[in-house]
């Protein structure tokens, strides 16, 4: 069994008191309870906070474009069939600029799982405002408040009819490693949206101010509902939802590819003359 030393990497280098802390340390013991070793998984990150957490971890990991995460890990889950990929970024990173990639990600159900640090900001270059800020939020270069209105993350993962979509808390670490276990378990895509205060740059989304509105989602909920789910994911306000928004069990896509869907890439042999022929047509 792994153990959470065997994940261990660089010292983090957040601000103190970070929701990304909460995060981490719950992403952690999620999967070392779920008995991952390190080489079975990889996680995929692009650039920002939430970029810096693949060397926070110690496994195979990629870092690699703002907004690129899903791609490069599509590209992996369909060379690899048994490798756990994990795709980790910030909700300027997901929502922004890899906004494109999220909705394919949810049509095609890749079977790969998207944890998205939620601070409603762009921490890394010093607070402009995201696409899931509020509408009318100000920041050094939106002086009159944001114009755009702000996106629902899970409003549009039920209306895409993503395979599972949740959305947890960076100050509920118990309730937070439970949902990651959760989407990690799910055979489909998962997104797994996290709520997680910037302390330095967002003034407004605070722990106090997720303290009073956050509430665990009942336990009679049927998530499979997709009507009701709908109904869930609209709520934000004076109450937000944290748990299973929606849920649902269609074939993941790269089972639905008859060239992969027995013989992935990782299994299929390696001809060295051929890729030597290659090489020398294009170096």
């Amino acid at each position: 069994m792994p153990s959470l030393e065997d994940y261990k990497g660089q010292t983090p280098a957040w601000c103190t008191g970070c929701g990304n802390f909460g995060i981490l340390n719950a992403f952690k013991s999620a999967i070392v309870e779920l008995g991952i070793e390190p080489h079975q998984f990889t996680i995929v990150s692009g650039i920002g906070q939430a970029g810096k957490f693949p060397h926070y971890l110690k496994c195979n990991t990629f870092n690699g474009l703002h907004g690129r995460t899903l791609p490069v890990a599509t590209g992996i889950r369909l060379s690899n069939h048994n490798m756990l990929v994990a795709a980790v970024a910030g909700d300027g990173d997901c929502y922004g600029e890899g906004g494109n990639h999220l909705i394919h990600a949810m049509r095609r159900n890749i079977n790969v799982k998207l944890f998205v640090h939620d601070n409603q900001i762009y921490g890394l270059t010093k607070g402009q405002a995201s696409p899931t800020s509020t509408e009318g939020m100000t920041t050094k270069n939106q002086p009159f408040g944001v114009f755009s209105e702000q996106l629902n993350p899970m409003a549009l993962a039920v209306a895409l009819d993503c395979s599972f979509a949740a959305r947890g808390y960076a100050g509920d670490i118990i309730h937070l490693k439970a949902l990651i276990k959760e989407a990690i378990s799910h055979k489909g895509f998962s997104l797994l949206d996290i709520l997680q205060p910037c302390i330095t740059f967002n003034k407004i989304n605070t722990y106090d101010w997720y303290r009073q509105r956050v509430y665990h989602i009942e336990p009679e909920y049927n998530p499979e509902d997709k009507i009701e789910a709908f109904k869930k994911a609209l709520e934000w306000g004076d109450k937000i939802p944290i748990g299973i928004i929606y849920k649902n069990h269609r074939p993941i896509f790269e089972e639905r590819i008859p060239v992969i869907k027995d013989n992935p890439l990782v299994k299929q042999p390696f001809d060295k003359l051929k890729a030597a022929h290659i090489l020398q047509e294009f170096y």
